[in-house]
């Protein structure tokens, strides 16, 4: 990989300014969510300006996440099923779902310039100003004031929910909290240890201390509580096309004493669903694009691209903090797949595959092929007065309210490694599909309103960790963004609080 990395957050990004911009609505979040919320509210005939921390728009749509996870796909509709009909013109074809980073980048680009919205780039939130429970203006670091009618909070993280003051939460509830059943701590079977593996650094002796990454203690109970959330990591393009890749390397500060784990695992499964290489040849989850040489490269297995235990501090870190949990999760990831790609203890036949494949050349030109957008899964979630659970996917409850649909199984990743009986075991992975479609209340989007009536929310919405699970697709969030866009327009001609915006009603 290049030396010119990728970065979240760098201090020389910050200019200052004096500058003041008055609009009739500001997103902040330049996520794939925020682009669809600003290009809605311009549509809507309301100034619009886009604030982006960072310096790519799109976040995970444009990041690396070509597969998309789209559950059932008639329920996509609006500006989302547009940006697929729009790919599919690139592609020759009605439709596609499955597409490179640059031309995802180029499409939301596009909406973009047949619009008059104002995109900042490179502005991270230092204060918002809050006064009967309206939102002001919000500061950025650089000095930057936005003063609107309607705010929208379209970052992974929620940090103008934060600083709004509105309640939420970060984390996995117990099963008791909403009445739900596959909540909180989970054992289960996949991405899983099929074999035992020592967990201790001189195998059979705990008194040597555990492999990176494995907790010394064992599970709490099963559908317990806890602080933990799933795991992060970079969805990677590559190519196995020679011409056109950037080989693995290794990363500064490379030690192979780190991927311990990964070698005892990678030399001792023998099961089906964990075995990495597919009959065809394809190590499992280089999952091919329209263009066949070119991955959305995800995890799988047991020992894989998510860095599990590595993003607990995520949520509420500074920007600083931040910056330095994006270069670990990059030197583990990289380190990972130059160690399984070269590494003599490897078997063979993981080497071999491995080493044919690299970092696709012509996507991420800037940061050396590397993607500029963590897969940041969940972070806080509002606490909202409708909550959507794992009783909302099954069908027991609908919300009375929908503007959206979620179909995408309850999936989350696993959160923490632990030991049970002297083997190391993944805890948290969950995969449960819906009854079916299921509809998403208005209300998972906007705050109480003792707490702020010009703030929505429709990345970090209100969900269990759970549910949470399904409803954090890049298509949902989306119809959540349209949605979001539609009730801001709405509230200012009508001078309404945002939570008096009645769905299907203008």
């Amino acid at each position: 990989m290049s030396d010119n990395r990728p970065h979240y957050f760098q201090p020389n990004w910050i200019e200052p300014t004096d500058r003041r911009i008055d609009c009739d609505v500001c997103i902040y979040g330049g996520t794939a969510a925020g682009v669809i919320a600003a290009v809605t509210v311009a549509a809507e005939g309301k100034s619009a300006v886009l604030i982006h921390p960072g310096t790519h728009l799109g976040g995970m749509t444009t990041g690396g996440l070509g597969l998309t996870d789209f559950g059932d796909k008639s329920v996509i509709q609006g500006r989302a099923r547009q940006f697929h009909r729009d790919l599919g013109k690139h592609y020759g074809r009605e439709e596609e779902w499955l597409f490179e980073p640059h031309v995802a980048a180029k499409v939301l680009h596009g909406f973009l310039s047949a619009t008059n919205v104002e995109v900042v780039r490179r502005e991270f939130l230092h204060h918002a100003v809050v006064d009967h429970a309206q939102i002001q203006e919000i500061e950025m670091l650089s000095g930057l004031r936005i003063r609107a009618r309607v705010f929208v909070d379209a970052t992974y993280e929620g940090d103008l929910m934060a600083q709004a003051g509105v309640s939420y939460t970060v984390g996995r509830e117990s099963n008791r909290v909403y009445g739900e059943t596959i909540n909180g701590v989970q054992i289960r079977d996949k991405h899983q240890f099929s074999s035992k593996v020592d967990p201790y650094i001189i195998p059979g002796r705990p008194s040597s201390g555990t492999l990176r990454g494995v907790n010394p203690t064992t599970a709490a109970p099963q559908g317990s509580g806890d602080h933990r959330i799933q795991a992060y990591n970079f969805r990677i393009c590559m190519c196995e096309e020679p011409a056109n890749q950037i080989k693995f390397s290794a990363p500064e500060g490379y030690d192979p004493a780190d991927y311990e784990l990964a070698r005892r695992w990678y030399n001792s499964t023998k099961d089906e669903y964990n075995e990495m290489i597919l009959p065809n040849g394809d190590i499992r989850k280089f999952d091919r694009l329209s263009v066949q040489s070119k991955t959305d490269t995800n995890n799988h297995g047991a020992v894989s691209s998510d860095f599990i235990g590595s993003s607990y501090l995520w949520p509420e870190a500074s920007y600083a903090q931040r910056e330095e949990l994006f270069q670990q999760h990059i030197r583990y990831q990289q380190g990972l797949y130059y160690f399984l790609a070269n590494d003599s203890s490897i078997p063979s036949r993981y080497r071999e595959a491995y080493s044919k494949w690299g970092l696709a050349r012509d996507e991420f030109k800037e940061t050396g092929g590397w993607p500029h957008q963590l897969y940041v899964r969940e972070a806080r979630r509002l606490v909202g007065d409708y909550v959507l659970t794992e009783n909302d996917t099954q069908h027991r409850v609908a919300a009375p309210d929908p503007i959206a649909m979620g179909s995408y199984a309850m999936d989350s990743h696993n959160c923490q490694r632990v030991i049970i009986n002297g083997g190391v075991i993944n805890e948290g992975d969950v995969q449960l599909q819906p009854a079916g479609p299921y509809p998403v209340s208005y209300r998972c989007i906007v705050p109480r309103r003792s707490e702020c009536t010009n703030l929505i929310i429709p990345v970090c919405a209100s969900a269990s960790h759970i549910a949470f699970g399904s409803l954090r697709m890049e298509p949902v969030f989306m119809a959540l963004a349209e949605a979001a866009g539609i009730a801001a327009s709405t509230a200012i001609d009508h001078a309404l609080r945002i939570q008096d915006f009645r769905p299907g009603e203008r």
